[in-house]
């Protein structure tokens, strides 16, 4: 083993996993992640009473990430020359792999808005309002300018593993699964019960790719910046669910 090489020896989802001062970066964004898994409008969705302007909004303002997720990965991917090292071909296959799982999860959120009301053209053609591009416009900030761990911890670790545990805060109880007309039910919750497995590997599979990138060790003041990065994913994640919550948008007829 190179000096400062990392090897997972533990389970992969489980964080002493990790090096020390991946562990801290993780913890010292947690406050922030808990504002998007705790966020009121995953209450109001779960417990389906959230506003159809609100549900409008909520669909609208995801799309952009949720189309492009596969279009960081594949900036990402440009990153990556195979067989430099074993983090760099671990990195490679994940991206490689997980660009075609995005593609199908964009299909998934167009048939959840569907059987929630909202259009394709309605999805397609909307109005975003900058609080909800921000995430967006994040995301291809930290692919196109940051490293590969860098921009893989502001997507793939911070927005999938957030993301899964909301899902998982919604499928929690059947109310609103069960909101959805019998025949829509199974296109509307696919999206959701596809992210909501306590199970998911993705993010933790990024997390050990940035671990492998970085090495046992890491500078402090570069640790400090992957928390800072990771933070402000969840922080325009927040702020996009917040936009939902506000007087609603003009509504395309």
């Amino acid at each position: 083993m190179k000096e400062n090489e990392f090897i997972r020896s533990g389970p992969l989802m489980a964080l002493d996993s990790y090096p020390e001062w991946a562990q801290d970066m993780m913890l010292s964004a947690e406050g922030v992640k808990q504002k998007v898994v705790n966020h009121e409008l995953f209450d109001m969705i779960r417990e389906a009473r959230l506003p159809a302007d609100a549900v409008y909004q909520f669909f609208v303002g995801g799309w952009p990430v949720i189309e492009q997720f596969p279009q960081y990965m594949a900036v990402n991917l440009c990153k990556v020359k195979y067989g430099r090292s074993v983090a760099e071909n671990m990195a490679r296959k994940y991206l490689m792999k997980n660009i075609r799982v995005e593609q199908n999860h964009a299909d998934h959120w167009v048939e959840w808005a569907i059987a929630s009301g909202v259009s394709r053209d309605e999805l397609f053609d909307a109005d975003v309002s900058v609080e909800s591009q921000a995430l967006n416009h994040w995301c291809w900030h930290s692919c196109e300018r940051d490293s590969l761990a860098t921009s893989m911890a502001a997507t793939n670790l911070a927005i999938e593993g957030a993301t899964g545990e909301w899902s998982t805060r919604i499928c929690a109880s059947d109310t609103y699964e069960n909101s959805f007309d019998p025949d829509e039910r199974r296109k509307g919750m696919r999206w959701l019960k596809m992210h909501a497995h306590y199970d998911d590997t993705h993010p933790w599979e990024a997390l050990e790719i940035v671990c492998s990138l970085i090495g046992r060790k890491a500078e402090p003041a570069y640790a400090t910046l992957l928390g800072r990065c990771i933070a402000n994913s969840y922080a325009y994640m927040a702020l996009s669910l917040d936009r939902c919550l506000m007087a609603p948008l003009q509504r395309r007829h």
